[in-house]
């Protein structure tokens, strides 16, 4: 049999860390190893695979429009990309899409799109406030954008228009926000910072500081949306609307895509202003339109919402049991569990043993964040599996 990671050190870039496992196989929210291994999975693609592995509605709209059409370019009209457009603004508070290939690449688009209000209609203003832990993205712009020091070092000097502040901290958004202030783009949830919740008034007030000053809220969703925190998107939870909105990972269920929202108010790019090639192409649409319309029609946010709640209380009944726990916290199905010592990695491998795949967010946390179609009782077999973990750990003297 061949060792795949053996060819991956001798081909492959070194630059994603892995865990050692090669993975050939999903189902639901289960996967199999190249040596048949079984393992309940609570990483769920980092959030993307929203209706778990090879879903049926997802195989058979993209084996259907593989064998239809796949790529035309953005020169012509296409069916899927217009029914997944039409179907976000008709679920959402927002007016018009547009449809990229991911994350990185709806942010760049949301940013560039509020410089060009900025330009045309704020006197030039150009800036964007971030937050500090963020995470938007791998691009340049976006490392810029991204508030975490360790993404900025290599690529100095980074683009300029970015200022980072802290993260659920008003009077830092005021005390920052200049006439060169265009835009503040937040997550409503700070996933890849470690699972990061604001005070409940956090965003209501941010959206209350961008109307009176005139400028542009973009909420990052790229995690929080398409039904992960329990309703479809995350804004709903907090009783605001963005002017602008961006998504990606869940939106597809696996498939490579993105998109940005904005009001009408703010779609000000003229033509040939923004372009992509691939973005919105028929086969990654039609993916898209399949995992919303199911997500919509079979109240998934709901069950994200119900075993979500149903996860939560077992990590707490966790952090009673360990005392090295320090937090637990989480909405929906996305959730961290904060220890007391760099423990992440050993408890890793302690789950990766026991058939159950979790993502080391930090050295001393775990982010869970499982397909939302994941049921109470696989939730009760990954906490038996990781309070096993937690077991053996304390029985080598971890405190």
């Amino acid at each position: 049999m061949t060792n795949w990671q053996e060819v991956e050190s001798k081909y492959y870039m070194q630059i994603s860390p892995r865990t050692p496992l090669t993975l050939v196989k999903g189902k639901g929210a289960r996967v199999w190893d190249d040596a048949g291994k079984e393992y309940l999975d609570f990483v769920a693609g980092w959030a993307v695979d929203s209706l778990g592995h090879c879903h049926p509605a997802v195989v058979e709209a993209v084996t259907r429009q593989a064998n239809t059409l796949i790529q035309t370019s953005n020169q012509f009209y296409t069916v899927p990309q217009l029914q997944l457009s039409q179907l976000l603004v008709e679920h959402s508070c927002l007016n018009r899409v547009y449809v990229c290939n991911s994350g990185a690449e709806a942010n760049e688009g949301a940013v560039k799109l509020a410089r060009r209000y900025g330009s045309l209609k704020l006197n030039g203003a150009y800036e964007v406030i971030t937050a500090f832990n963020s995470f938007h993205g791998r691009t340049l712009a976006m490392t810029a954008a991204t508030g975490q020091e360790k993404f900025h070092k290599p690529y100095l000097p980074l683009p300029i228009g970015f200022k980072n502040i802290p993260y659920n901290d008003m009077d830092a958004i005021k005390a920052t926000t200049s006439v060169q202030t265009c835009a503040i783009m937040l997550e409503p949830i700070q996933g890849e910072g470690g699972v990061n919740i604001p005070a409940d008034d956090y965003l209501k007030k941010v959206r209350q500081w961008c109307d009176e000053k005139g400028i542009v809220l973009i909420l990052d969703e790229i995690q929080t949306g398409i039904g992960r925190l329990g309703t479809l998107f995350g804004y709903e939870q907090y009783g605001i609307e963005p002017d602008i909105m961006t998504l990606a990972k869940g939106l597809g269920s696996g498939v490579p895509v993105g998109a940005f929202m904005a009001k009408e108010k703010f779609c000000v790019f003229a033509a040939g202003e923004h372009g992509s090639t691939y973005g919105g192409n028929a086969l990654t649409s039609a993916a898209a339109y399949a995992t919303v319309k199911y997500i919509i029609d079979n109240d998934i946010a709901g069950n994200a919402k119900k075993v979500g709640e149903y996860l939560m209380k077992a990590l707490i009944l966790l952090k009673t049991k360990y005392p090295f726990i320090t937090e637990v916290r989480g909405r929906g199905l996305l959730a961290a569990i904060e220890f007391n010592s760099d423990i992440g990695a050993d408890l890793l491998t302690a789950c990766l043993e026991g058939g159950l795949l979790v993502n080391r967010v930090k050295p001393n946390a775990l982010r869970l964040m499982p397909p939302l179609i994941i049921t109470n009782r696989e939730v009760d077999e990954a906490i038996d599996i990781l309070d096993k973990a937690l077991s053996a750990l304390a029985k080598k003297g971890v405190k």
